[in-house]
Formats: C-alpha cells, sequence, structure tokens
C-alpha cells in the first residue's frame, strides 16, 4: 500500500444525503453561492471569514440570547474578535427541543454492562448540579475542577457549569497527584469535584490516597465532593470537607442556562507539559459551540440520533470533542477503562452492541489492531457503522487499508490532525471527498492551513510548517495565568509574528489532500534532506517484530551526526543481527538510505505523555547530557521508568566521545 492510493469513494447517493452538501446547495439557494467542488468551497470559506462564519451560525442554528453586530471585529492573531455583542450559552444548546425518554449517553465501564443514560436524565442531573454549585457559591467565571473518570458524571458535571457561566476543567485519575497540581493550581479552582478510584486492565486503583495530597496542595479549594467508584461509600476520616455527589442530585431542578458573552471561557484543557508547567489553555462558550457544529456537522456529517464514539480520557481535548456530540442531538458513546481488556477487541464489541455509527480512536490503537490479526468487520456485526475516526498521530498508508480490509469496505475513513490549542481539527475528513491512504481528506473549513517553506513561503507538494494565517473561533482566550499574553506568543507567534505556527510538518497536495509528517521540533536532517519522524515509524512498526520505536538526530554531539533508533519487541523477539538488518532495509527501501540509523537499540518501553505521545525532543536533550528532571517535567509522563535506558546510553556515548577525543578505547 502506497501513500496516494484511492481506497474509498462515496457513493454520489451518500454525498446528496451528507449535510455538507445540503449547505452547498443552501449557500446557493440563500446566497446565489455557487461552488463546484470541495475546494472552491475551502478557497471561500478561508478568504471571506465573515461571510463563512455568519453562513455556519445561520445554517447550523446557533441560538443567541443577544445579537451580534459585527462577525469579525478585529482580525489580529492573536486577539480576533469574534460575534462582539452576541450572547449564548454552551448548555443551552445541548438541551434544546431534545426527545426526552431517547438515549444521549451510552456507557461501559471496564468488564461491566452497558448502560445508559436518557435526555431527560442528563438534564434533570445537570439542574440539580447547577443548583447544588449555586449553593456552594460557584459564580460565573469561577473554577470547577474534575479528577474524574470517563463517566456520565464527568459529562453532568461539566454541563452543570457551563449552564451557570462557570469554568470547567478536567484531569483523567491516572494523572499523579504532581500533575494534578501543576494543572489546577494555576486555575485556582473553587471547587473539586474527584473520583475515589478507577479501574484499568482489570485492577482497581484508590485515588483516595491522592486526593489528601490535592487537599494539600490546592488551597484556593473550598469545596470537594467525592464521586464514589470503586465502593459505594468511601473512607473519608482523613479528608476534610466532602460533600457527596449524590448530595448534589437531591434537588430536581430544570437547568436555567445563563448567557454570556460570545468569548465568555467555557472549559480549560492543558498542553502536555512536557519541557515545562502545562499551558493553560482557555476557550470560550462561542467559538467551541460554532467550531464543533461546523466540525461534527459538516466534516463528520453527524445527526442527531446517531451515535458517536471515541476512545478518550477526560484529560485528553478529545473528551471535549465527543461531548459536544451533545450539541447537534447526537448520542455519544463513553468506554472507561483499558481498551484492550480484556481482549483487544474490547471496543469493536462495543461498536456491536451499541449501534455506533462514528468509531473514534488513535493511530496507535488501529495499529495495535492491525499487529494482532482481528478483523472486526468478519466478528462483529457492524451494519450501522458509517465512520472509523483516527487522531493522536499519523496514521500510515496500511493502517488505512486495514480499516478498509478488516473493519468495512464502505465506510467513511477520516484521519484528523488538530490540536488541544484550538480543541478542533485543521486538517480532516469530508463526506464528499475521497479516501487515499495515508492522506488526511481536506483542510477544514474556515480554517487557513498552508505549509510554509525555510524561507516563510507557501508550498504545495513539499513539506513545511504547519501555519495558519488567518484567525478561527476557537482559537485561545489567553492562556490563564499568563500576563500579558507571553507564553501565548511565544507558543505560537515567535516564529512567524501573526501568523499561528502549530509545530507540526505538513505536505498539501495538488489535490488540497494533507500528509501530517510528526512534530518539526523533532526533525530528523540527514545530509540536508528533513524528514518526519512519523515516515521512519510507519516503516520500522511494519515489521511484525517491532511493537513501538522512536528516533531522534543528534547531530552536534560532539560535533558529528548521530541518528540512534529504540525499538520496543513484541513477546517473543530478540534484537539480533538479522533483524537489524531487516529494520535498516526497510528504512532504505521505503524511507531513504540517508534516514537508516547509525545504532539500533531495544528498550522495554518508549517514554510518552500521559496522553500517548512519544516524547522525542526530551529523549535527545537527554542523550545530549540533560539530566532528566531537566529535559521533560517528570510529573507529565505516563511511564517516568522508561527515561532510565536513555541516561545509561547517554553516559556510554559521552565516555565514547571523551575516548575518542582522546586517542584511546573506552576503559583503557
Amino acid at each position: 500500500m502506497r501513500e496516494g492510493d484511492l481506497l474509498w469513494q462515496p457513493s454520489p447517493e451518500r454525498q446528496s444525503r451528507s449535510t455538507m452538501r445540503r449547505y452547498i446547495g443552501w449557500l446557493k439557494e440563500r446566497y446565489g453561492l455557487a461552488f463546484a467542488d470541495y475546494d472552491e468551497l475551502w478557497t471561500w470559506s478561508v478568504t471571506d471569514l465573515e461571510s463563512f462564519w455568519g453562513s455556519i451560525w445561520e445554517f447550523c442554528g446557533v441560538q443567541a440570547a443577544a445579537p451580534y453586530s459585527h462577525v469579525l471585529a478585529d482580525e489580529r492573531m492573536p486577539g480576533a474578535r469574534w460575534f462582539v455583542g452576541a450572547e449564548l450559552n454552551y448548555a443551552a444548546h445541548v438541551f434544546r427541543r431534545r426527545p426526552r425518554r431517547q438515549p444521549a449517553i451510552l456507557y461501559r465501564q471496564e468488564g461491566g454492562p452497558l448502560r445508559s443514560i436518557t435526555w431527560g436524565e442528563l438534564e434533570a442531573h445537570a439542574g440539580a448540579v447547577a443548583h447544588a454549585l449555586r449553593e456552594l457559591g460557584v459564580r460565573p467565571g469561577d473554577r470547577v475542577a474534575g479528577y474524574i473518570p470517563n463517566i456520565p458524571t464527568a459529562v453532568v458535571a461539566f454541563l452543570a457549569c457551563a449552564s451557570i457561566g462557570a469554568v470547567w476543567s478536567s484531569c483523567s485519575p491516572d494523572f499523579g497527584p504532581q500533575s494534578v497540581v501543576e494543572r489546577f493550581r494555576q486555575i485556582a479552582p473553587k471547587v473539586l469535584i474527584a473520583s475515589d478510584g478507577y479501574r484499568y486492565g482489570g485492577k482497581p486503583f484508590d485515588r483516595l490516597p491522592v486526593i489528601r495530597q490535592l487537599q494539600e496542595s490546592l488551597t484556593s479549594v473550598e469545596h470537594w465532593v467525592l464521586v464514589p467508584y470503586l465502593h459505594d461509600r468511601p473512607d473519608t476520616r482523613d479528608l476534610r470537607g466532602i460533600v457527596f455527589w449524590d448530595d448534589l442530585l437531591r434537588r430536581q431542578v430544570e437547568p436555567a442556562p445563563v448567557a454570556v458573552p460570545f468569548d465568555h471561557p467555557l472549559w480549560v484543557l492543558y498542553s502536555s507539559g512536557t519541557t515545562g508547567p502545562p499551558k493553560a489553555i482557555v476557550q470560550g462558550h462561542g467559538g467551541i459551540v460554532l467550531e464543533h457544529l461546523k466540525m461534527l456537522m459538516l466534516h463528520m456529517d453527524l445527526r442527531p440520533g446517531d451515535r458517536f464514539f471515541w476512545f478518550t480520557t477526560t484529560g485528553w481535548m478529545m473528551w471535549n470533542f465527543l461531548v459536544s456530540g451533545l450539541l447537534l442531538g447526537s448520542t455519544i458513546i463513553l468506554y472507561d477503562g483499558n481498551p484492550a481488556y480484556p481482549s483487544i477487541e474490547a471496543l469493536w464489541q462495543l461498536a456491536e452492541e451499541t449501534g455506533m455509527t462514528c468509531f473514534g480512536t488513535s493511530a496507535a490503537y488501529i495499529a495495535a489492531c492491525m499487529k494482532a490479526g482481528i478483523q472486526p468487520g468478519r466478528h462483529f456485526a457492524l451494519a450501522s457503522l458509517t465512520q472509523v475516526g483516527s487522531t493522536g498521530s499519523p496514521l500510515p498508508p496500511e493502517g488505512f487499508a486495514w480499516v478498509y480490509r478488516s473493519v468495512k469496505e464502505d465506510v467513511h475513513l477520516a484521519s484528523i490532525s488538530g490540536g488541544t490549542d484550538v480543541c478542533t481539527a485543521f486538517v480532516g475528513g469530508s463526506p464528499v471527498l475521497p479516501v487515499r491512504a495515508g492522506e488526511i481528506q481536506c483542510r477544514a473549513l474556515g480554517a487557513k492551513v498552508e505549509a510554509y517553506d525555510q524561507h516563510g513561503r507557501s508550498v504545495v507538494n513539499q513539506v513545511g510548517e504547519l501555519v495558519v494565517t488567518r484567525p478561527m473561533p476557537s482559537m485561545p482566550l489567553f492562556f490563564w495565568n499568563d500576563p500579558g499574553g507571553r507564553r501565548y506568543l511565544e507558543s505560537y507567534f515567535s516564529m512567524y509574528p501573526g501568523v499561528w505556527r502549530h509545530g507540526d510538518w505538513i505536505k498539501i497536495t495538488s489535490r488540497g489532500s494533507c500528509v501530517i509528517y510528526g512534530r518539526s521540533d523533532a526533525t530528523i536532517n540527514r545530509g540536508g534532506v528533513r524528514m518526519g519522524t512519523s515516515e521512519i515509524y510507519q516503516a520500522v512498526e511494519s515489521l511484525p517484530e517491532i511493537a513501538d520505536s522512536l528516533v531522534v538526530d543528534m547531530e552536534g554531539l560532539g560535533g558529528r551526526s548521530f541518528m540512534p533508533l529504540f525499538v520496543v519487541l513484541r513477546d517473543g523477539y530478540v534484537l539480533d543481527a538479522s533483524l537489524e538488518n531487516r529494520i535498516r532495509q526497510r528504512l532504505r527501501d521505503d524511507v531513504s538510505p540517508r534516514h537508516v540509523p547509525d545504532a539500533i537499540y531495544a528498550v522495554p518501553q518508549i517514554p510518552r505523555t500521559l496522553n500517548g505521545k512519544k516524547l522525542e525532543v526530551p529523549v535527545r536533550k537527554i542523550l545530549l547530557g540533560a539530566a532528566p528532571e531537566e529535559a521533560v517535567n517528570l510529573g507529565s509522563m505516563a511511564n517516568p521508568e522508561s527515561l532510565l535506558p536513555f541516561v545509561q546510553l547517554a553516559r556510554q556515548l559521552a565516555e565514547s566521545e571523551a575516548s575518542r577525543a582522546a586517542g584511546t578505547a573506552p576503559g583503557e
């Protein structure tokens, strides 16, 4: 399978039924705008921002308590001012005209039965919690934090906060105390809602000791709400000021969402924080409502009654994206636990039982299914499935092919790429475009994505820096606790003033499709040829013996170039000369002879963030001599112990360089 091979073409009937096609027809009927194809539509959407976003407001039925005077009053980046004067509320859009007896949420906790929450129950619970939060003194603008698994309680708490104008922020309970404190201390929450634990891989994990530590560190918290998860009535004798979740649900009150300004903060998300304190990214009610309606309705073709799933935790922006399925009246599906427990087919079983229409996951999970040799399409009834979504890292061509071969031939595979920074995708799927192996179908409407070469020029059919040259409504309002916006400017606008640099390598093809090649700050530059790490991973991890890999370019170490490759072997395999030769040959054939590694090392695991991203830059820093605590924020890591082999290798490399410089062999 090669990049660009055609895998799927939506039928004319399917295209005509899509919301994207209905939107195109509506533009022609309403405003006399005619577009021959998606590319023309995209060009208009990023050229006439006011007309485009105004049309999204109207077409998607955004409801406002106060109208706007201007769609875009100031186009600066950062600092764009959208829909000036408008007042609305995210929760009001969730609860408008819903069938009260139909399921709003389907959910499963690892190993448990499938359960449901109706729209009526969701609205009643959110109303009760909103009332209770007000009684606890929570006012518009106050922060409420959740340390909670991916269960309906988290959704209820968020909607309750949104309805009263409070600001929501969450961390998954697998985050350690240092990571939680680094995030929540920045925003000074008034209330913290915490689970007593969680389950993963068949094991319970008690979090009461962590909550005790949080009580010592998060001094802004006035009220602690405990959610029983492992125990019916947890032992709280060592905790102070505890209120139980059920106590918040006692008084049934209909939610009455308050109208807030378009740019009123809705939630705070966090960057991974691998090389410093996590950035506390603030996004607003209006920007998120508008952007998520656009992305979910037009690009993902979600509708009322669809069953929308994405495997995520409450610590990843995809949880927020998933919850926004409720804005459309779709039923969202939550799964809490290990996606491979009791087997890697657990999520496909969930898809069958729920009648899932959109199966959202990560490229890593698709790769794991592929390596396990499973064929979900043969073993599970997936008649309702119309779309598979993939994000988190680039999906290689072989992953695309596996979906069409082993899941379903007639399915829309939407590989998407964006970021926590905007809580959406810059590039993604379209129900009216073909799917080609290894390629993302298009740039999203309203997202002026370009590829910049090393001279800051926009290029096509070349790999360049992913930049966004015009503002989007869901771009951060600001970073919390960032006086003068210094970190905000440094994060996105230091390289190209007034242009958003995202930090990814991208190629935009002449067809308008896109390929993401990994982080631009982890580029492999060999002999003047720059290469994104994702291409190397695709080649290496296509070998059946390799479970995971990481590569870094050590140019500058001792004045010479050195590129080591680290591999995690599947059970039963060893890194012998034969396997090393096959790895090198695969890279020589599939990538380039210049990008064959100088050395290959087997390691127990690849260092990753809490959200599963590979830590290439910190590993490079460690190999260049930095101490682990200087190279990476250990609290942001899922597996800090994985750094030990790299620390040991750094010492060996330093000794080897010293010996080479002295003209002696190591140990002499």
